[in-house]
């Protein structure tokens, strides 16, 4: 379970103007739950492909995290901040975002059996598997759809899809940086919120951070003049816009214009 935060901006912005000292200062503060490490994507300039940097510290410990999110690194990027799912370790090879050095996705939620998913890669796919986590083998899906279908969108929505299908109880938000877009994956319909965990950590839910009660799983974005931001639940609601219930925000790197992709999801009572 982590925490996200996405941009897409005119020119090169940093994480911290993303959302303005005060707003990166809380989102960072949550990492006192989602401590298990960062990590950091952002766009090359002139597309030239994407840059990772990740550490399996608390992004509140780690100078590290405070430099670069203070530089302009990209006009488009992405942050997490990890909680890793019980059983997974925490390590280098299993901090988000995972990259191919074109593509980047970072993950909120827990898709299981790992095995069994792991059971939708191919051979090619698997062999290229560096840690343990659900997450880097969702990453991995999501590339094999893709060269399937020889198209980025399409790959991606039959991923999400299949996903679903397979794990309907997970929850599958995303954030995936692509040459030509960044996508906002919020499918969590079904996915049980960590209330139990969350309540032993904090004592009541009037304790926990803004929306971890009540929307764990909600994604929001908010668009400017000059940028559009997407966020998990954690910051104050006012001058976002919900991401809506199990879709795709697909926001173009070129023209920030945003667009909402409609997976075929299949949700019991519907």
């Amino acid at each position: 379970m982590c925490r996200l935060l996405g941009y897409v901006s005119e020119g090169p912005e940093s994480a911290v103007e993303s959302l303005g000292a005060e707003g990166f200062q809380t989102f960072t503060s949550l990492s006192a739950l989602h401590g298990d490490g960062w990590g950091m994507a952002w766009s090359r300039p002139g597309g030239t492909g994407i840059e990772t940097a990740t550490s399996p510290m608390s992004a509140a410990d780690d100078p590290a995290y405070s430099e670069l999110a203070g530089q302009a690194l990209g006009s488009a990027g992405l942050v997490h901040l990890r909680w890793a799912t019980d059983g997974l370790a925490v390590h280098p090879m299993n901090t988000h975002p995972f990259s191919d050095g074109t593509h980047a996705l970072a993950h909120n939620g827990s898709i299981s059996p790992v095995d069994a998913l792991e059971g939708l890669l191919s051979e090619a796919g698997r062999a290229r598997l560096r840690g343990t986590t659900d997450s880097e083998r969702y990453f991995r899906l999501v590339l094999q759809c893709i060269e399937a279908h020889g198209d980025e969108r399409a790959g991606l929505v039959h991923a999400v899809g299949l996903l679903h299908e397979h794990f309907p109880e997970a929850s599958l938000n995303a954030l995936f940086l692509t040459p030509t877009h960044l996508y906002a994956v919020h499918v969590n319909t079904q996915a049980a919120t960590p209330l139990d965990d969350l309540r032993e950590l904090f004592g009541s839910d009037d304790a926990m951070p803004h929306g971890h009660a009540a929307a764990y799983f909600d994604m929001a974005y908010r668009v400017s003049p000059t940028a559009v931001h997407v966020i998990s639940s954690g910051l104050p609601d006012e001058g976002w816009t919900p991401v809506p219930s199990d879709s795709i925000l697909a926001i173009d790197l070129a023209s920030r214009e945003v667009e909402v992709l409609e997976p075929r999801i299949v949700t019991s009572g519907r």
